[in-house]
């Protein structure tokens, strides 16, 4: 360790040297590089999104239970007395035809000026019942079972779809992520391998003074991990500029959305992608050191 550190000067100044060797392809791999973590980062953001979502819908999951036309207001108390006390029932309330007509309009916004088209309430009072949606299927049975219930309204088609929709995301991201380290380890090795290429006069000299594989290789590893962590810091500002200018698109026209808060999404997926870009460095380059290592055997 403490020759590590001794000749960690030696090893700064030939990483500098290899990168100032072809700036011009150095710059180009730190772009591609970047904007390949940058959609990495796209992904991770949705990912997050997508899980927020289903959790809030999952503590918001409600069914509605309407009553038959012989159900006067004091079956219908008891009626929720009797659904509050179920297995997986978080919570139920009563709702009677002006609430309903008061949540009908919250709900259609602008476009509630059409109920005054109706003289009278055309809403009738129902139980707002909040579930435990792992057990929707058994709270939905017993509900419809009760005598004075007439049907139960749920919202199980929108959910499944979210999951699907979710499970579809996270499958088109990790494909996303497949092809972004497969890229990355053949940008990064590509260039080590170069890198090798134009300093084979120097290696074959330090060689033949007896420098160690660990000593010779190491400045082309810790150069593979200053291009892909440059690369990171490209693609961590992109998605901080994307996401403050996503939230703020999605607050304003649609705030319905439950998203997860702004700091936090951003500073786990910024530290997210600094990581991965160190990792893929590393990778990157023992995988260039070890092609060159291979044809030489061959």
């Amino acid at each position: 360790m403490r020759t590590f550190f001794y000749n960690l000067g030696y090893f700064l100044m030939e990483a500098k040297r290899t990168l100032r060797f072809n700036p011009l392809s150095n710059l180009f791999s730190i772009i591609g590089t970047g904007l390949i973590l940058f959609l990495l980062g796209m992904v991770l953001a949705g990912w997050s999104v997508g899980d927020q979502l289903i959790t809030s819908l999952r503590d918001e999951a409600e069914v509605s239970a309407y009553f038959t036309e012989v159900t006067d207001k004091e079956e219908a108390l008891i009626l929720l007395d009797t659904i509050k006390n179920m297995e997986g029932v978080l919570d139920a309330h009563y709702i009677d035809e002006a609430q309903a007509r008061t949540q009908m309009k919250e709900m259609l916004g602008d476009e509630a000026q059409i109920l005054e088209l109706f003289e009278d309430n055309p809403f009738d009072a129902f139980l707002e019942v909040k579930i435990n949606l792992e057990q929707m299927d058994t709270v939905l049975s017993n509900v419809k079972n009760l005598k004075g219930i007439e049907y139960v309204r749920d919202n199980r088609e929108v959910l499944e779809q979210m999951k699907n929709i979710t499970k579809g995301l996270k499958l088109l991201g990790t494909l996303v992520i497949l092809a972004v380290g497969v890229t990355t380890l053949i940008i990064i090795s590509h260039m080590i391998r170069q890198g090798i290429y134009n300093n084979k006069e120097q290696i074959n000299t330090l060689r033949l003074l007896g420098a160690p594989n660990s000593f010779i290789g190491f400045p082309f590893v810790l150069t593979g991990m200053l291009l892909t962590l440059c690369g990171g810091i490209v693609a961590m500002v992109l998605l901080i500029i994307l996401i403050n200018g996503g939230y703020s698109q999605l607050s304003g026209s649609i705030p319905f959305i439950p998203m997860p808060a702004k700091d936090e999404m951003r500073d786990k997926v910024s530290l997210i992608i600094v990581i991965v870009s160190i990792l893929l460095g590393l990778l990157g380059s023992l995988f260039g050191l070890s092609s060159i290592k291979n044809e030489k055997n061959s």
